[in-house]
């Protein structure tokens, strides 16, 4: 492995490791009793400041790859938006038939499944 994959793998990991101890201490803050709205809204939003220092690293990560894996990484991330857009999109419509509503929490891992699915997809194509 090269000195920056190695660097970048290593900031991926703090960011996980940050965004995980920010869940546990939004836990802990919001169910201390939190009275203010305000802080409560700004304490509910506390693991974001990781998530987006992860996105950073994702996008510095693809920064660096070469051409070809650039450009299989970017074909991922097609299938990724356009599959997560549909599914989601067309899920809205049969929760107005009845279907179960279903969280928002739930958009992100069909996100990364799908940009999994295309990253082994091309992969196999470029392989």
């Amino acid at each position: 492995m090269s000195k920056d994959t190695l660097r970048g793998l290593f900031l991926l990991c703090a960011g996980l490791l940050a965004y995980t101890g920010a869940l546990f201490a939004t836990n802990a803050l919001l169910s201390a009793g939190i009275d203010s709205k305000p802080l409560r809204i700004l304490v509910a939003l506390g693991p974001m400041l990781p998530a987006a220092f992860i996105c950073g690293v994702v996008i510095h990560s693809i920064h660096n790859l070469d051409e070809l894996q650039r450009k299989l990484q970017f074909e991922a991330l097609a299938l990724s938006f356009a599959g997560t857009a549909l599914l989601t999109f067309g899920y809205g419509f049969l929760e107005g038939l009845g279907f179960p509503k279903i969280s928002m929490f739930a958009v992100w891992p069909l996100m990364a499944t799908l940009w999994v699915v295309g990253v082994l997809i091309g992969r196999w194509r470029f392989g």
